[in-house]
């Protein structure tokens, strides 16, 4: 089945991208994913200078289930990339002349400079990749040099660097997104209005992964100390999914979602498709899985297309966004489907007949 699809005038094979980050830490590990099957590849984060950016060890910490130890929850302190800008670029020239029909996208960040966003721009450009992402939302590290989601937070500048980017660029510019911040909508209508073609989101929520009670100290801890770190895994798609629909459901017609947040499977993809997200991107869950885990995501995607009935990609995009409303409308239709009964079956003061947890399961839909 043909599970390709166009996105900002690119083709894409199909649409999994693995996400910025260890993943594509080099051109090795993108040449394996390429030749597993991935759509495209989006870059770990270059800037014009590596010698500024030192990783710790240990830098990850993962959240596991109460009840089997499974991973659902990853937190990491990683910066962006440490190797030399001049590397990147003749690496970024080998995988496109070695994957021409393979979509890579660079991600790019830089101080508050015009100057240095357009110079990182012009050097990376002329290596023949098919698109930026703005890295607005890295959570930590960067934020000490007012980078990363220093920026994202700030609508005004993510709009200004935005426009310093898409002045020189002759690719399609995409906005990462930070959820740590109110209203999404805000800061990615603003790279909107700079000249972004599409949004990625969403990237970690700032987060303390857990405290050791042997040795009181926060996780993961470096020298017997740590810093707030970015939460990924399947914990935060919920949050994702949100903010993934209010973009679906806000942003101008024609500017593009590539989803991100916590998928682990083609049930947790296509759920991004249908709330809005022409691609989806996976850090997390191949740096658990592996990069073969695309092979799932691309099964399972057909299937439910043929189960469906969808003939092409671009069908299941926003297909679920109509459903969306607001609890005053909710209240209406269900008034006017004669389930008032019901409704009224839900009140607070119903709780205290019922254990709690039987309510509980009363009350929820899945």
């Amino acid at each position: 089945m043909d599970l390709s699809i166009t996105v900002n005038g690119i083709k894409f094979p199909n649409p999994f991208l693995l996400g910025s980050g260890p993943p594509g830490t080099n051109a090795r590990v993108l040449a394996k994913s390429f030749d597993a099957g991935w759509g495209g590849a989006v870059a770990k984060t270059v800037s014009l200078e590596s010698s500024k950016v030192v990783n710790v060890v240990p830098r990850y910490g993962k959240l596991r289930s109460r009840e089997n130890n499974e991973v659902i929850g990853f937190e990491n302190i990683e910066l962006i990339s440490d190797r030399p800008i001049e590397v990147w670029l003749e690496e970024f020239k080998q995988v496109k002349k070695d994957y021409p029909n393979n979509i890579l996208i660079a991600s790019i960040m830089e101080e508050y400079t015009k100057e240095r966003w357009q110079e990182l721009t012009r050097m990376v450009q002329d290596t023949g990749v098919d698109a930026f992402e703005l890295n607005f939302s890295c959570p930590h590290g960067m934020t000490e040099r007012k980078m990363g989601s220093e920026m994202g937070e700030h609508p005004d500048l993510c709009e200004e660097v935005t426009s310093w980017v898409t002045e020189v660029a002759k690719i399609p510019v995409w906005a990462k997104m930070t959820p740590n911040i109110t209203n999404i909508k805000e800061p990615s209508l603003a790279a909107v209005r700079g000249g972004a073609a599409g949004i990625s989101a969403i990237n970690t929520i700032l987060s303390v992964i857990g405290v050791n009670l042997d040795t009181l100290r926060p996780m993961p801890t470096v020298e017997g100390h740590s810093v707030p770190g970015g939460f990924s895994a399947q914990a935060v798609k919920p949050i994702a999914l949100r903010m993934v629909s209010q973009l679906g459901l806000g942003l101008p017609e024609g500017i593009t979602i590539s989803g991100i947040g916590g998928i682990e499977n083609s049930h947790d993809a296509i759920e991004f498709m249908l709330l809005g997200a022409s691609t989806v991107q996976i850090c997390t869950g191949v740096m658990l899985q592996g990069v073969k885990m695309v092979d799932e995501l691309q099964e399972g995607l057909a299937k439910f297309m043929t189960d469906k009935g969808f003939n092409s990609v671009p069908e299941i995009v926003g297909k679920s966004l109509p459903y969306f409303s607001t609890h005053m409308e909710l209240v209406k239709m269900m008034k006017e489907a004669k389930r008032h009964k019901a409704g009224e079956a839900a009140r607070d003061n119903e709780w205290a007949q019922k254990d709690i947890t039987e309510k509980t399961a009363e009350l929820t839909s899945n």
